[in-house]
């Protein structure tokens, strides 16, 4: 049987958590399959990777740590980042040209817990789909992310996936030529609520088989009783605060990770006005890209945004734009997406 292909991005900053992760996944493993972890960096520390290989690498678990500095330092300027997020999140769009002999990978994000076999979700038919994920219901249950997936990024609420778990056609994706139009699209416009999680969803559109929320389960918005996977996603994270949703699990794990005081020295150091810090940030960012009333009330305002929008949708996007601006844009730049595809 092939074995379970799994990719994570880590910075040094992120290794405690990436142990976490790596822990709950040995402990929920199948003893019958072979897993291949690889871990994507930009200089990791050689003492973080010596730590992490002596307590994973395993009879079925390799474990091989890829530096891809020069396959994204030519594009590092462009990779546009916010509050909690880095720029790591983007090293999965280079996968399936990293990693040509691969036909089929799993990414997982550092900052998940495995209470299921993780094969199960690797085994998962794509078919022609170039992804596999799990919805961003989040996004669905706040109406201005809503009208932003819809407005801009051209995907509905409930199509909108996150793309923290996510299963990929690697043979799909090259055949589409995936990492250029990814390039091609970041070098036309700048998605700044999800950053290269809005690019997924853009190229990705119609091309996604749908997984149960089981496997991508959020503190913030728990859509099932029995998850297989926790995601601590955005700021509800149990090393920044302590009514976290399933953060009992997280410390559970933490335990036997080789990192707990590590970890407990994060969470001493977040402190409340860290958490406010944090709700700060994101509530603005939502006002400055979504509503900008006040700072767009003036005739002399322009807007500061670029919008990708396809051909035969200019006059509905004008429209909207003036709803979430409060005035009248008064130019669009247009990108045509489905020519990029």
């Amino acid at each position: 049987m092939n074995p379970v292909n799994l990719f994570f991005a880590c910075d040094n900053a992120y290794v405690p958590f990436l142990a976490v992760t790596l822990t709950s996944l040995k402990e929920n493993c199948n003893p019958k399959r072979d897993y291949a972890l690889r871990i994507l960096h930009t200089g990791l520390d050689p003492e973080n990777i010596r730590r992490l290989t002596d307590s994973f690498a395993s009879d079925g678990f390799t474990m091989e740590f890829i530096d891809i500095t020069q396959a994204v330092e030519q594009f590092a300027d462009k990779l546009h980042t916010r509050d909690y997020y880095s720029k790591s999140t983007y090293y999965r769009l280079f996968i399936p040209d990293l990693f040509p002999g691969l036909d089929k990978a799993l990414y997982l994000d550092s900052d998940v817990v495995l209470l299921g076999d993780v094969s199960e979700l690797y085994d998962v038919d794509l078919e022609e789909s170039l992804v596999g994920a799990i919805p961003d219901s989040v996004v669905g249950s706040i109406p201005a992310l809503a009208l932003y997936t819809k407005k801009r990024l051209r995907v509905a609420a409930d199509h909108y996936f996150n793309a923290g778990v996510l299963l990929m056609n690697l043979d799909a994706m090259r055949k589409c030529d995936f990492l250029n139009v990814f390039l091609r699209l970041l070098q036309s416009v700048t998605f700044q609520i999800a950053q290269d999680q809005d690019y997924l969803n853009v190229i990705c559109k119609n091309r996604v088989e749908y997984v149960g929320f089981e496997w991508n389960t959020m503190p913030c918005d728990v859509h099932t009783n029995a998850p297989k996977l926790i995601h601590y996603n955005l700021d509800f994270k149990p090393w920044h605060r302590d009514d976290v949703a399933f953060g009992d699990v997280f410390w559970d794990y933490a335990e036997r990770s080789g990192y707990l005081e590590e970890i407990r020295k994060v969470r001493e150091g977040y402190t409340e006005w860290h958490i406010a810090r944090s709700a700060e940030e994101t509530t603005h960012e939502l006002t400055d890209i979504l509503t900008r009333r006040e700072q767009l009330a003036g005739d002399a305002a322009e807007p500061q945004h670029r919008f990708a929008t396809t051909s035969d949708n200019i006059a509905e996007f004008a429209v909207a734009g003036s709803f979430i601006f409060g005035q009248p844009l008064k130019s669009i730049e247009h990108v045509d997406i489905d020519e990029l595809k």
